[in-house]
């Protein structure tokens, strides 16, 4: 394994019995860097972390994690992990403090509780029982409690699964600053706009393989740059305005007839957007709308799989 990297998987396999969840998943993550597996239920992101944390055992191929491979992983090598699970419930009747002190003794070199739990913006809490924390609050709690043992690498499974938007921010400034202190991440979401923001890599996973890698710019290259989208009021101008427009398009205009729309590749931003408005003025085309399009990472997710990202593959896999 190169000295750069904390984790490295090659051809990885796992079935259930006629299920197969992983065909084959391809790997790695350089120490202090942040990689999404990014997919819907089903893909593979959950199992394909279990294998790498030790918990669940590979069908066929090769995992090192921190030099070691997680099915032969010793007490000290799990003590340089951190696990976030998707759903944690335990623990109800301590308060945060309890809590944090509780897991950080089962380390050899554990945060201090107070440091961890002002880390992830509890300080108010400190002295609630967990059972009384709301979901983003419970939530917060998982990470100290996955972060406590100062990990090497940390394992945050869908970590703002069920949040609303303002827990879901404040959970991914917690990321960031884990980040920013060095801890490798890998995370598994189901959140185009998650991944686009807190990853430095992202491996899009679809029916138990990786199927395409990259930042996300990289991965939005893949479906084409920007483009302006023309709506007319008029769909019968829709050949003209076409045509006036063709000098701006920077590949193959596209003209809808049946939804008035008028799509044209471009470069050069919001410039384009306002010498499209002006030429269609100076020709009396009346436009209904018009914006600057960039691709999404939905669109990258549509383009590689046929389905959105949201959606549950009808193929065989597991359930996360």
């Amino acid at each position: 394994m190169a000295d750069d990297k904390a984790i490295v998987v090659s051809e990885v396999t796992k079935s259930y019995g006629d299920v197969v969840a992983l065909r084959g998943v391809n790997l790695e993550i350089a120490y202090g860097q942040c990689v999404a597996l990014l997919g819907p239920n089903g893909a593979g992101k959950t199992v394909t972390t279990e294998i790498l944390e030790g918990y669940r055992k590979r069908d066929g191929g090769d995992v090192v994690v921190l030099g070691t491979d997680p099915n032969h992983g010793d007490r000290r090598w799990k003590s340089r992990l951190g696990i976030v699970l998707q759903d944690a419930r335990d623990l109800a009747d301590l308060t945060v403090r309890e809590s944090v002190k509780h897991f950080s003794s089962y380390y050899p070199n554990g945060r201090s509780s107070d440091d961890v739990i002002a880390a992830v913006g509890l300080v108010e809490k400190a002295d609630a029982k967990a059972g009384q924390l709301s979901g983003g609050q419970r939530r917060r709690l998982d990470v100290a409690l996955g972060i406590v043992g100062r990990p090497d690498v940390l394992f945050l499974d869908e970590p703002t699964t069920g949040l609303d938007p303002r827990s879901r921010l404040a959970m991914w400034d917690v990321i960031r600053g884990l980040v920013r202190d060095g801890t490798t991440l890998l995370l598994t979401t189901q959140y185009l706009e998650e991944a686009d923001e807190l990853a430095d890599t992202i491996a899009v996973v679809d029916n138990g393989t990786i199927i395409a890698k990259g930042t996300a710019n990289e991965l939005k290259a893949q479906v084409g740059g920007e483009r302006v989208e023309v709506v007319l009021v008029d769909g019968e101008q829709i050949d003209r305005a076409g045509a006036l427009l063709e000098p701006l398009s920077v590949g193959q205009i596209e003209l809808d007839h049946r939804t008035r729309k008028i799509v044209c590749p471009s470069r050069g931003g919001s410039k384009k957007v306002i010498a499209a408005a002006q030429i269609l003025d100076d020709h009396e085309i009346e436009v209904e709308d018009i914006a600057l399009r960039r691709p999404s990472l939905d669109d990258v997710f549509l383009k590689l799989t046929g389905h959105r990202a949201e959606e549950i593959p009808s193929e065989d896999g597991d359930s996360a």
